[in-house]
């Protein structure tokens, strides 16, 4: 049960942080290029990505013993929240920019509006919310399946990422701007510790691994990983003052 709700909460924070990135590029498309393309290029990608849930989900649970299923996605989970985590306490150390979304907003408007629209529908428009919806979209759907088939709740793993567009699209309709007071960096770097913790877990799990306290194991793993950022973070605070503090490089 640890594992479901934690999982759960893992997808909903995960989707909120790419549905809110999605959410600046709708927004760019629709003021630059017309609601309309804005709109029926991120439906098109909503459609294409709960295909992609769908098809792969439930093949995957179909053909792959639970196993052998909770070790290759472990690996992966490790993988893609090191990758995350990395960011995050390369942004806490002032290594690298933290993520602006009113920049990004800026940057894609501006980028958008050196081309002229014609027709009834606005394919360049189109394209772009289609293409950066789907992109953002996708690590959401690798979320979903891979919580969802690890802790056999693919129902509540995809619920939890509806109820974070649910979330992100009523306030972005509401505001009509991108949501650059959304603690999107804090949220990655809670999402990063999450998925390298469950990736450590289920790994585990695929190798044989008999943890501890079972489920309840995930709290120290947590614990630890938590520890491992902050003694990261302080290293190298104190190796750019040392040194002087490093160039900050543009966020990704």
């Amino acid at each position: 049960m640890t594992a479901i709700i934690a999982a759960v909460g893992a997808s909903f924070l995960a989707s909120a942080v790419e549905f809110v990135e999605a959410l600046t590029i709708i927004l760019a498309v629709g003021f630059t290029r017309g609601w309309r393309s804005s709109l029926l290029g991120a439906l098109a990608a909503a459609g294409l990505l709960a295909a992609i849930v769908a098809a792969f989900g439930l093949t995957l649970a179909a053909r792959l013993p639970l196993p052998l299923l909770r070790g290759a996605i472990g690996a992966l989970l490790l993988v893609f929240g090191l990758n995350w985590l990395r960011k995050a306490i390369l942004r806490y150390a002032g290594v690298e920019g933290f993520h602006d979304e009113a920049k990004r907003f800026a940057g894609h408007t501006a980028e958008l509006q050196q081309h002229v629209r014609a027709g009834a529908i606005d394919w360049l428009g189109f394209v772009v919310s289609l293409k950066g919806t789907l992109l953002e979209g996708l690590e959401v759907a690798f979320i979903v399946i891979t919580f969802g088939l690890s802790s056999g709740q693919v129902g509540l793993s995809a619920l939890g990422a509806l109820a974070a567009f649910v979330v992100v699209g009523t306030t972005g309709f509401v505001v009509r701007k991108p949501l650059e007071q959304v603690p999107e960096n804090t949220m990655k770097f809670v999402v990063g510790l999450m998925l390298t913790t469950f990736g450590t877990f289920w790994a585990g799990e695929g190798l044989g691994v008999a943890w501890p306290l079972d489920d309840l194991f995930i709290l120290p793993l947590l614990a630890g990983y938590l520890l491992y950022s902050w003694l990261a973070v302080r290293a190298l605070l104190a190796r750019n003052a040392w040194t002087g503090a490093p160039e900050m490089v543009a966020a990704r």
